[in-house]
């Protein structure tokens, strides 16, 4: 059994990451938390105001050339014409049903929990077809800008839809930074767990699980994608309750106690190691 997830994890791994991802940050990140009910919320693209989805600010300024993390709500029946991004993104589905693909192919509604990347220069379209629908969208460099499709450009990458029944989970056992007695899974979306390495993973935390995550790089980010979790930096500091789709940055060393009550799965961005024990 275990031969067969390893197997599937490297088969999922190759089809994710064959792309140029990025390789550092060399941002550091400080111990942070935004609250989903916090979050600074203006349009993606202001030149459109409302007829433009809204995006809400996690980390960094997606203006300028820096990494940045943000939210991104669209309406029921949104449907964007075709056009390009100058940069590369990642995102994650966190409410409803979306769909990134080329103008001319048939709709591929991905549900929450699911993943995919759009290469920069790429002409496509994002639609949305349920009564609320969020996105986590994770950039390396900016500014994030929207350009007409006459200037598309092939920069070597390829497009990635991953539907959530099509994420392959490993747990514990599979995992050497992931206390064997945790039940805690995961699920590899994209870079290099090689030392020092920019990637990102889903973190699936069963039911009832109470433990810590201690970031061991210059570079931690985390979105809660589903559920919620109670956080905290110290036992001495007040719990804070962060419910999809909130987000906890932490510094080098630093640890991050958290408890679940039901299912949660946070996505994970980091520039190096990190561990996650279970009391």
């Amino acid at each position: 059994m275990k031969k067969t997830l390893l197997l599937a994890f490297a088969i999922a791994t190759t089809a994710y990451t064959n792309a140029q991802t990025p390789t550092t940050d060399n941002i550091k990140s400080v111990n942070e938390v935004v609250t989903a009910d916090n979050v600074e919320w203006g349009w993606l693209n202001p030149l459109r105001g409302d007829k433009s989805p809204a995006a809400g600010k996690l980390w960094g300024d997606r203006t300028k050339n820096e990494p940045a993390g943000f939210l991104v709500k669209f309406k029921k029946g949104f449907s964007s014409p075709p056009h390009i991004h100058n940069i590369t993104y990642r995102g994650v589905v966190i409410k409803g049903l979306l769909h990134n693909d080329d103008e001319n192919a048939e709709k591929q509604w991905l549900p929450a929990g699911s993943y995919w990347q759009q290469p920069a220069g790429e002409a496509h379209i994002t639609a949305a077809d349920d009564n609320e629908n969020m996105a986590f969208l994770d950039i390396q460099e900016g500014p994030y800008l929207v350009k007409p499709t006459a200037e598309a450009f092939d920069n070597g990458e390829r497009p990635v839809n991953v539907d959530k029944t099509n994420l392959v989970w490993l747990n514990a056992n599979d995992i050497q930074w992931v206390s064997k007695k945790s039940n805690v899974q995961t699920a590899f979306l994209w870079g290099s767990h090689e030392k020092n390495q920019l990637h990102a993973i889903l973190l699936k935390l069963p039911a009832g699980f109470s433990g810590e995550i201690k970031n061991l790089s210059p570079n931690f980010r985390a979105v809660v994608i589903s559920g919620g979790i109670s956080h905290q930096f110290s036992k001495k500091e007040t719990k804070k309750e962060l419910n999809a789709p909130s987000y906890f940055g932490a510094e080098e060393n630093a640890t991050s106690i958290i408890s679940v009550e039901k299912e949660t799965v946070i996505y994970i961005r980091s520039n190096g190691n990190y561990k996650v024990t279970s009391k």
